[in-house]
């Protein structure tokens, strides 16, 4: 018979949060800005045939995520490299064709994350990642919500910082 902490960590969707967890986060990132680059400019597929390509792509791979029944480490991290290919998509889209501001779209990114958080916090009483518990009625939205925008919002700042800086 398992005991709580067995269960617990048998419907828990998310990696533990570890140092190699931030390290691959970061690597993530990277690969993500850089996939988007390359598809969009060396590969030709321009802006809009890239964000539909890889929008196509990250729902595919959402909608496995969220039906998985376990933390499934190919899942998780694909779906974190393709946030963060869609938030290089949506961020080079509203600067580059819509002319909204960098500041702008980390404002909202931030706002979105916040508002998140706030939505997690007032349903789970928590924002703790040990407490992610995934059922058929409480999955773990919160976390999945909060992580994707938290992984959508550096390709926002990150350009910001690179002017600011003269890099």
């Amino acid at each position: 018979m398992m005991n709580s902490s067995q269960i617990r960590q048998m419907l828990n969707k998310v990696p533990e949060v570890t140092i190699y967890f931030w390290i691959i986060k970061v690597l993530c990132t990277t690969v993500g800005e850089t996939a988007a680059d390359y598809l969009n400019k060396t590969l030709n597929f321009g802006l809009t045939g890239t964000s539909l390509v890889m929008g196509a792509l990250l729902v595919v791979v959402l909608f496995f995520q969220f039906k998985a029944k376990k933390y499934v480490p190919s899942i998780y991290w694909l779906a974190v490299v393709l946030i963060s290919v869609g938030g290089t998509l949506i961020t080079d889209n509203l600067t580059d064709n819509l002319e909204v501001s960098l500041e702008t779209t980390t404002g909202v990114f931030s706002i979105a994350l916040a508002l998140t958080f706030a939505v997690w916090y007032a349903i789970e009483k928590t924002l703790s990642v040990h407490s992610i518990v995934n059922t058929a009625v409480r999955p773990s939205t919160g976390w999945q919500f909060s992580s994707r925008s938290l992984w959508a919002r550096p390709r926002a700042t990150s350009p910001r910082k690179s002017l600011a800086w003269d890099i």
